[in-house]
């Protein structure tokens, strides 16, 4: 059976071969892999050009007078480590977490 349809170009009878198929469609693909990687670096050196400049050592921001951070304890911690200063295992816990939060120790009010 023919199946060449009498076409006698070489690009079809290539393409009719199983590995011709092959051997034309990856280096097409590699070349739109690579298309797409050149043009991506050059978009991205289009939007890095376009962005504003690093400031300079006076353009900063300057220090805080006073302190902005307060450290505050957590009331649903106790606050104790280990005398020692080694680190707790998981069994050591102890239902760290899920006690209930103690009530504020407020002054009665008069």
């Amino acid at each position: 059976m023919d199946v060449s349809n009498g076409a006698t170009q070489p690009l079809a009878a290539l393409l009719a071969d199983g590995t011709g198929a092959l051997a034309i469609i990856f280096p097409v693909a590699a070349l739109a892999v690579v298309g797409l990687l050149i043009g991506g670096f050059v978009l991205g050196k289009r939007k890095k050009d376009a962005e504003l400049p690093p400031p300079h050592p006076h353009e900063q921001p300057s220090k805080p007078e006073g302190r902005t951070h307060i450290d505050r304890s957590d009331p649903h911690s106790t606050g104790k480590f280990p005398e020692d200063g080694h680190s707790l295992s998981p069994y050591e816990l102890n239902d760290h977490g899920n006690e209930p939060i103690p009530p504020d120790t407020d002054p009665p009010r008069s």
